[in-house]
């Protein structure tokens, strides 16, 4: 039995910090699993996970230290309409699945993409938001690339479990593909000279190329992604009656526009969803 089943206001943990969210109460607060009722407020709670580097879509702001984004504000959107809710905190994006699957969280709200792979293992939700990896190259690296074969033979990075990685591998074009925990790590060693290039969401790239990060980083604008991906919430396979309240209020925030409100709030347009 889920939380959500025959309970009115469930408690969402999100795990927040690397591609994901958690809310109120941990599986050891609960006693078993979902279907224990808090006994105090009368609120089943479930939990779910997100990514603290992935700016816009989920990212620690250190003035309030507090988590922040596009998928921070679209869950507690879902959450209110859906008669759930909300507590953040952070978790490693390559966590995220494993964390799900073992019941350590309910839902991943991250910038994490609806994979065939992934599909085999959870349940996600309709789309969110469309896009593919981005390059940057050292500021000093004038050349327009265009290809991923433009960089034949070249070290490059991506970050661990995302879907660039094994992508990028299966080319059979570099000579290494450093692999990264954080995006930032890979936009440091670019900018230090590091590393040749680095793969990674293309939003995400952007925008902290746009906050002033890394100056000695270019994107390329030349470039055109490869492995194009959505974006959507996961769910477990046994979370059904989650799956569709989380759908239903997701349709109801793109017909009123309150998803591209959001969108459009850190900085991305709307499309693809």
């Amino acid at each position: 039995m889920s939380d959500f089943d025959g309970m009115r206001r469930p408690v969402t943990k999100l795990a927040g910090g690397y591609d994901g969210f958690q809310a109120s109460g941990s599986g050891r607060d609960r006693g078993a699993r979902p279907g224990n009722g808090n006994a105090r407020n009368g609120t089943a709670s479930a939990q779910g996970g997100f990514d603290a580097y992935r700016d816009p879509f989920t990212f620690l702001d250190t003035k309030t230290n507090s988590i922040q984004g596009v998928m921070v504000d679209l869950i507690t959107e879902i959450a209110k309409d859906a008669g759930f809710q909300v507590q953040i905190e952070p978790m490693q994006f390559s966590t995220l699945v494993p964390s799900l699957t073992s019941n350590k969280i309910d839902i991943i709200s991250a910038a994490m993409f609806a994979t065939a792979a992934r599909k085999e293992v959870i349940d996600f939700s309709d789309a969110v938001y469309t896009y593919g990896e981005g390059l940057v190259v050292p500021k000093a690296d004038t050349r327009n690339y265009t290809s991923q074969e433009d960089l034949k033979g070249e070290a490059v990075g991506a970050q661990v479990g995302t879907a660039f990685v094994d992508a990028l591998k299966k080319t059979g074009l570099f000579s290494e593909v450093k692999v990264y925990d954080t995006i930032p790590d890979i936009m440091r060693d670019v900018n230090a000279g590091r590393l040749k290039a680095g793969f990674a969401d293309l939003p995400i790239l952007a925008y902290n190329l746009k906050q002033g990060n890394f100056p000695e980083v270019r994107l390329v604008d030349s470039y055109k992604p490869v492995t194009v991906g959505t974006v959507s919430i996961g769910i477990r396979k046994t979370d059904q009656e989650l799956l569709g309240k989380i759908n239903t209020s997701l349709a109801k925030l793109k017909a009123n526009g309150a998803l591209d409100k959001i969108l459009d709030k850190w900085g991305l347009k709307a499309k693809g969803a």
